[in-house]
């Protein structure tokens, strides 16, 4: 019997809609490397009305899609027994997979609970096995190391962040409605007791954002803060520090990149003032490509940097900004 790959999407950002379409990209190599199989999205929430067109091109061979009343606010628990929906509607997938995204990381958990099946978070690669399960690679220790484990079908899998490529190249698959059950033995127990505002920022999220840009003691203190803010803006990028700034209270320990931190794989990461302590390192190290800004020319950070420039960062960044937003506006020198 040919595997089948459930994906899960999370609609609730741009973000959380790139992390869907790099599952798909995930699990189809994954069947790709198989001889094929059926890749299917399963797409939950309410009023999807508009992105129900626009996910019925994102590459599956069908999209499941369940939209109830019951989902217009996300709660862990509702959209698990929600999953757990769409997953008995297919016979016995082979995967699970889940979005690098917060609402992947919220699941994962609890609804390999609920298949009885194997589950793991943060996987940087996919196979199937002989015997029918899955092996995931998945880092360790801030990424320092990886482990590989198996996991038996129906195995539920969350990705890393911008680890996979989206799938290449979309197309059309026909979108069938799933009706959420009427409470009952196997549904959510939570209730919405209090909705707390959340702060806006005009940044990323820092784990999901393609692009991130840290700064280090080398900003000499907080009231040069706004100067990275600035061409984190001007990049579309997520905004993290270095544990010194943390430490000395110039910045949230959400912010935080390194062992002791977040750990982050962005396509672009731009470190500003930051030396390269081996706890950073660590944190940031897997990024596709590392640009780096300090006064030192022998900062450790250099010695994993593919672009680098010595230079006092409180010179260099308000130009480099501007260039930046001239480049993206469509003015080039």
């Amino acid at each position: 019997m040919s595997p089948t790959a459930l994906v899960l999407a999370d609609p609730r950002s741009p973000l959380g809609i790139r992390a869907t379409l790099e599952a798909l990209g995930a699990a189809e190599v994954l069947l790709a490397h198989h001889g094929g199989g059926k890749l299917v999205l399963g797409l939950l929430g309410h009023s999807l009305g508009a992105l129900r067109e626009t996910a019925a091109g994102w590459g599956a061979d069908e999209v499941l899609l369940l939209d109830d009343a019951r989902l217009a606010v996300f709660q862990a628990e509702t959209y698990a027994w929600a999953a757990e929906t769409i997953v008995k509607r297919l016979s016995s997938p082979t995967v699970v997979v889940l979005p690098g995204s917060t609402l992947g990381r919220e699941l994962v958990g609890r609804l390999s609970a609920r298949l009885r099946g194997g589950g793991t978070s943060e996987a940087l690669e996919l196979d199937l096995e002989d015997t029918g399960g899955i092996r995931v690679r998945r880092p360790l220790f801030g990424g320092k190391a990886s482990e590989t484990v198996s996991l038996p079908a129906p195995a539920v899998v969350s990705l890393r962040a911008n680890a996979f490529a989206p799938p290449e190249p979309p197309r059309p698959s026909r979108v069938v409605p799933v009706l959420l059950p009427d409470p009952g033995a196997g549904s959510a127990g939570a209730h919405l007791l209090e909705r707390l505002p959340v702060p806006v920022s005009d940044t990323p999220p820092l784990t999901q954002a393609p692009v991130v840009v840290s700064g280090g003691r080398g900003l000499h203190g907080p009231e040069n803060w706004p100067l990275l803010e600035d061409l984190a803006r001007a990049l579309g990028a997520g905004l993290g520090a270095s544990r010194a700034v943390v430490d000395a209270g110039w910045r949230p320990a959400s912010e935080q990149v390194g062992q002791t931190g977040s750990s982050v794989s962005p396509q672009l990461y731009v470190a500003v003032g930051i030396s390269g302590a081996i706890q950073h390192l660590v944190g940031m190290s897997s990024s596709r490509c590392i640009v780096a800004i300090n006064t030192d020319p022998s900062a450790p950070i250099f010695k994993v940097a593919d672009y680098g420039i010595v230079g006092d960062a409180l010179v260099l960044l308000p130009p480099l900004t501007e260039a930046v937003r001239r480049v993206r506006a469509g003015v080039v020198p």
